[in-house]
């Protein structure tokens, strides 16, 4: 699912504006079609997708035919869609069908004004991870909870996440170690906050992703010197 490419269809579906910001999306969503119908939404009649299965990715599939699914909302309402889907879940009771709700979000360090801070950030903006037995019960209940505009699938069907797709989130979701934010890009003025060149100062040559290390250019003395620092010992000017 995530590999491919494919045309993106719209069932009928005009949905009304709403905020929204630049979604980062993993290609594993931006790629695959959403299923959606404007008003009470109608299942799709295809048969639940197969059972249990594992892999040697070391994700294991439960013993039932409960799968992981990726349904759509408003970029921004993530939290609350989670809530009235949890809500719904609830008091129709389909505790036995639908399982868990995840929005998927990881820590990231960001300096601002000087100062470090621990930030939570969505990793898949205006998506959200749906754990269930695919029936048309089941169907009914998460595509018709208020805020969800679809689920993502090939087609009109909903395409559960592979095992080893679901085991890369949420190992993603429990790093210990926060990503730092990245504000910055080459060629662009940075003022250096840590260490001795606190203060100045320089331009960014070059950005080493893997070992969160930055190259700027200070003038030192009159001349360009660069100078190699972390992340966290610059920030945007």
């Amino acid at each position: 699912m995530l590999s491919g490419a494919s045309d993106e269809y719209e069932y009928d579906h005009e949905e009304p504006q709403a905020p929204s910001d630049e979604a980062d999306v993993d290609a594993s969503l931006t790629d695959a079609d959403e299923y959606s119908d404007a008003g009470a939404a109608e299942p799709p009649h295809a048969e639940p997708p197969d059972g249990a299965s594992s892999n040697g990715n070391g994700a294991q599939q439960p013993a039932d035919d409960r799968n992981w699914f990726v349904i759509h909302c408003y970029s921004g309402y993530e939290n609350k869609v989670r809530h009235n889907l949890e809500q719904r879940i609830e008091s129709m009771g389909m505790k036995g069908k639908i399982f868990d709700v995840v929005v998927p979000t990881e820590e990231e360090i960001e300096v601002k004004d000087g100062k470090r801070r621990t930030v939570e950030r969505r990793v898949f903006p205006g998506y959200l991870l749906v754990q269930m037995i695919m029936s048309e019960e089941s169907w009914y209940v998460v595509r018709n909870t208020p805020g969800v505009t679809g689920f993502v699938g090939m087609g009109n069907v909903p395409t559960p996440l592979r095992p080893e797709e679901v085991a890369q989130i949420l190992r993603r979701m429990e790093a210990e170690a926060p990503k730092v934010k990245v504000t910055f890009k080459p060629g662009q003025k940075v003022r250096i906050v840590d260490g001795p060149f606190n203060d100045f100062i320089g331009t960014v040559s070059e950005i080493d992703m893997d070992r969160t290390k930055v190259r700027v250019m200070v003038s030192f003395f009159g001349r360009e010197t660069p100078v190699e620092l972390d992340f966290l010992q610059v920030e945007k000017v």
